[in-house]
């Protein structure tokens, strides 16, 4: 069993064919409050021989050539956590001018407001963060595979099908104000914005690091991500 386990390892890694890139750190943020070990060892997976680092030192993730924004919890949790330990600055001067890739709480940081503790976002988008409506025949959380409908192109998209699944795990759910940055929709009930994109700003409500090899197409596409 091991030994088929090493070999589908093996075929995955040749199939993403990440010898390509050139050497160049990722910085993935930690403000106490994301997934952040399965995040790292999905970028270790999928290019062992990129750097990437779990960190909260604003003096490395200024370094880095790409910075990852995960998160999960409660949105006024994250704000603390992000201020306390003097992230704030650091994240939306990443957000401004290199590739920044947001993961479900960390997209919805990025805009101005959550009905969530009715606290402020970071407000580096406009819009703001809702909860989803439980009913009958609606559970909350939304929490499971649904298929993500590609609303625009996007090399963060580059190789992977339309109306593929992808792994969700919340609660509330980003309005933007402006719909051209919508980049990914799924239903619940109603439609929902599942990712965005503005600029070096690329970022999505479910978890690419639990969603198989789709979800690590993404991260690989993300990696590749030229502006």
């Amino acid at each position: 069993m091991m030994k088929k386990l090493k070999v589908k390892a093996h075929q995955l890694r040749a199939r993403f064919n990440l010898n390509l890139f050139n050497q160049f750190m990722i910085a993935i943020i930690d403000y106490g409050m994301g997934n952040l070990k399965s995040v790292h060892n999905a970028f270790k997976f999928i290019a062992p021989q990129i750097e990437s680092i779990v960190t909260s030192d604003p003096e490395i993730i200024s370094k880095a050539e790409r910075v990852v924004f995960p998160g999960q919890g409660a949105m006024p949790d994250c704000i603390r956590e992000l201020d306390q330990r003097g992230l704030r600055e650091i994240v939306i001067e990443s957000a401004m001018n290199k590739p920044f890739l947001g993961i479900c709480i960390g997209l919805q940081m990025l805009f101005d407001k959550s009905e969530e503790g009715d606290v402020k976002g970071l407000g580096i988008l406009e819009g703001s963060v809702n909860r989803f409506k439980s009913s009958k025949n609606l559970k909350i959380p939304h929490m499971g595979w649904n298929e993500v409908h590609q609303n625009a192109p996007h090399p963060v998209w580059k190789n992977i099908a339309p109306n593929e699944r992808f792994y969700f795990v919340h609660s509330y759910y980003v309005k933007e104000l402006d719909t051209s940055i919508k980049t990914g929709s799924a239903n619940y009930g109603n439609s929902f914005t599942a990712a965005v994109a503005y600029k070096n700003i690329f970022a999505v409500q479910f978890h690419p690091e639990k969603s198989a090899e789709s979800g690590l197409q993404l991260l690989k596409n993300f990696i590749s991500w030229t502006l």
